[in-house]
């Protein structure tokens, strides 16, 4: 039994665009007649049939976009929803906010509600198990559809489309940088498995800050944390260390208020003692006692260029449409769990 056969599919095998494709198969005489003849035979061949309803759908726009996020209670996740209602109200938009929880099945099932019709096209951050599966073909057969697809904060490097990021290197380096800045000389860093891409590159950027400035590069400084058990556990083990770090990177904002709560329980003074840097300058950094230094990942920013390059897709769809990768910078918000003098390397 032949594959079902898609617009993309016929323009990959011909190497040409979709829109070329969709015009040879209605005799558009803007196509040569060799080429219309080449991809009408293969499409009657592999039996394609254009998808009326979803044709439908496409050209009676909802109005209307879905947002898949993987969590509700990072701050991060609200300024990054701000900034896509701000700009998709200005353009007479809605917005349809799902949540994944880090789930793979629950993703799966939220594209498959928002792809049926009801959305013009669909912003998302990848759950955590789903870049753990690697189980990427809900994306792809999405793409397939024609239903215009940005990724934010997490991208997948197989998926081809629009792609929101955070200079995560960057951030990784900024704050290890930062920790020997104020005299810290054993500097431990706070991470994901390496399955969650934004936890392994910015564990990174904090390598290469070592690296560039002759730190020596310590795995039992180096905890990956499995979020499946207890954290304050296995972030524990730093301190119980012969020779515990002074200085500590967190790849975001909830393992560094852990360690804050762990330093304060062992009595000791931050940032005279231990410094601390978390990753997303969120409510829990600013109030926090003592108040977190963290690397501003800009959230509102991403929400509205996320919402942007969607409305350019929805806008320009049927053209040679080319996607793009957005880099959001980052910096510091220093505040005091790292007020110590400042030195440089």
């Amino acid at each position: 039994m032949k594959s079902k056969i898609t617009l993309k599919k016929i323009a990959k095998e011909f190497d040409v665009s979709i829109s070329t494709v969709s015009k040879a198969l209605k005799d558009s005489h803007e196509i040569s007649e060799e080429v219309r003849e080449r991809i009408k035979a293969f499409a009657k061949y592999y039996n394609y049939k254009p998808n009326s309803l979803a044709v439908n759908l496409r050209n009676q726009k909802t109005k209307t976009i879905g947002v898949i996020i993987p969590q509700i209670v990072h701050h991060f996740f609200t300024k990054v929803i701000s900034g896509i209602e701000h700009i998709a109200n200005e353009n007479g938009y809605n917005v349809m906010i799902c949540l994944s929880n880090e789930s793979y099945e629950k993703e799966v099932l939220n594209m498959d509600m928002l792809e049926s019709g009801i959305v013009d096209g669909i912003i998302v951050s990848v759950a955590k198990e789903t870049e753990e599966k690697e189980d990427y073909k809900h994306f792809k057969q999405l793409i397939d559809n024609g239903l215009p697809l940005v990724l934010f904060d997490r991208e997948i490097p197989e998926i081809n489309c629009n792609k929101v990021i955070v200079d995560d290197f960057g951030g990784g380096f900024l704050a290890t940088k930062h920790l020997m800045n104020i005299s810290c000389k054993r500097i431990a860093i706070i991470t994901t498995p390496d399955h969650v891409m934004v936890g392994k590159i910015r564990k990174e950027g904090y390598i290469q800050a070592l690296t560039e400035n002759n730190f020596p590069i310590q795995e039992e400084l180096i905890i990956k944390v499995n979020e499946k058990y207890d954290i304050t556990n296995q972030i524990q083990k730093l301190f119980d260390q012969a020779n515990p770090p002074d200085g500590i990177f967190a790849v975001n904002e909830i393992y560094a208020a852990t360690v804050i709560k762990i330093a304060q329980k062992r009595n000791l003074k931050i940032p005279d003692e231990i410094a601390i840097m978390g990753f997303t300058d969120g409510l829990i950094s600013e109030y926090t006692t003592p108040s977190l230094s963290a690397v501003d990942q800009h959230g509102y920013t991403m929400g509205e260029k996320a919402m942007e390059l969607l409305l350019d897709e929805i806008n320009y769809q049927d053209s040679d449409y080319k996607y793009n990768t957005t880099i959001i910078e980052t910096d510091l918000k220093l505040r005091e769990s790292t007020k110590k003098q400042i030195i440089s390397y």
